[in-house]
């Protein structure tokens, strides 16, 4: 069994509220998750309304899978035009390890 899982931190356009946060960072969450049947959440700098931190995981049985899913999923988002791709973590860990 492998699991996976990648971490983004983006900077989102133009934003000036937690509100107007919400209305970007919800669909691309939801888009993400009904696109590539992955968890997703929001993760990190809740309070703040210009960055968020998302993050993806998934398990599988193949790990060439995850790797491609979580490629997909990189590319997804850095090139969606209302976020920057600042940064983006990935880990792929085996239940043998």
């Amino acid at each position: 069994m492998w699991i996976g899982w990648i971490e983004f931190d983006v900077l989102l356009g133009d934003v000036h509220s937690l509100k107007e946060k919400r209305s970007v960072v919800r669909p691309l969450v939801a888009e993400v998750r009904r696109r590539f049947d992955v968890s997703v959440a929001e993760v990190d700098h809740q309070d703040l309304h210009r960055r968020a931190g998302l993050g993806v995981g998934l398990v599988g049985a193949d790990r060439a899978h995850l790797v491609s899913v979580l490629d997909g999923v990189e590319q997804f988002v850095a090139y969606r035009p209302e976020v920057e791709l600042l940064e983006a973590r990935r880990r792929l860990i085996s239940s043998d390890d």
